[in-house]
């Protein structure tokens, strides 16, 4: 019998009604949807509610449509809010479950994780962490086929993190890093310390720490490997919690990012 990760976060993160979750998601992206511009390799999207967020992670995820015939293997990576750890973990799990269905584990690229020193195995560390699964709803409705690989990322150096990536990220490997941006800063400062880490994510400069990202550690590696591989970032949308439903006297920044082997000139945020 496999072991299920159930969601976590259903109901309260994001609807746990399939078919509103679907609509709403699917809304998202259509709006978000623009001109085909290739595949991408990577992409960095927020993990807060979607009331919050969700709009932000579509502006990403929407770049995915040419990828719905394919087979893809998703490597995903975000941080470890809830439970101390020391490196990286995967869950023991075969697979993890969605209100839109269930996601098998990759296992070519958890046979692959479980030989590296900084990875290791801790179910406890994802069952009640939201950063990974609210980005599982997305996946479900860009990709027709896709297995996953979620590893939460504990204290890391960037380089222990550069090494996952660099044995993991294979070319037909979609890599997703999620991170909210800055927190709990009055609306007009949060706006500039958040373009100012667009900045630096555009120009591939880390690492990042984690005043300006919670997911600084995965974004860390994640710029190493980038520039080593002469990858382009371009930024997608960058908003807070304060442009959705929030208060504006402490807010949360989203940003969202796209990685291309290939890619036309930087944008600009929507």
């Amino acid at each position: 019998m496999p072991r299920v990760r159930a969601p976590a976060v259903a109901g309260t993160f994001y609807s746990s009604n399939p078919t509103t979750l679907m609509t709403q998601v699917d809304a998202w992206l259509e709006q978000a949807r623009g001109p085909e511009e290739g595949l991408p390799a990577a992409l960095i999207v927020p993990h807060a509610g979607y009331v919050y967020s969700g709009a932000v992670a579509a502006a990403a995820y929407a770049t995915l449509w040419a990828r719905r015939a394919e087979r893809t293997r998703v490597l995903l990576l975000g941080p470890c809010h809830f439970h101390r750890l020391r490196g990286l973990a995967y869950p023991e799990v075969d697979l993890l479950c969605t209100p839109l269905g269930d996601v098998r584990l990759d296992a070519d690229l958890l046979r692959r994780a479980t030989a590296l020193g900084q990875v290791s195995a801790s179910t406890e560390a994802h069952e009640s962490e939201h950063a990974l699964e609210v980005q599982l709803p997305f996946l479900q409705r860009v990709l027709k086929h896709f297995t996953v690989l979620p590893l939460v990322v504990g204290r890391a150096e960037e380089e222990e993190v550069a090494q996952v990536l660099e044995a993991l990220w294979d070319e037909d490997v979609l890599l997703v890093v999620t991170s909210d941006l800055s927190h709990y800063r009055p609306y007009e400062e949060a706006r500039r310390a958040d373009h100012a880490t667009a900045a630096r994510v555009l120009a591939l400069e880390g690492p990042l720490d984690a005043g300006s990202a919670c997911g600084a550690e995965a974004i860390s590696g994640l710029l190493r490997v980038a520039k080593r591989r002469g990858l382009r970032p371009r930024l997608m949308a960058l908003r807070s919690s304060g442009d959705a439903a929030g208060a504006r006297d402490e807010v949360i920044g989203y940003g969202a990012f796209v990685f291309d082997a290939d890619a036309p000139a930087r944008g600009a945020s929507r």
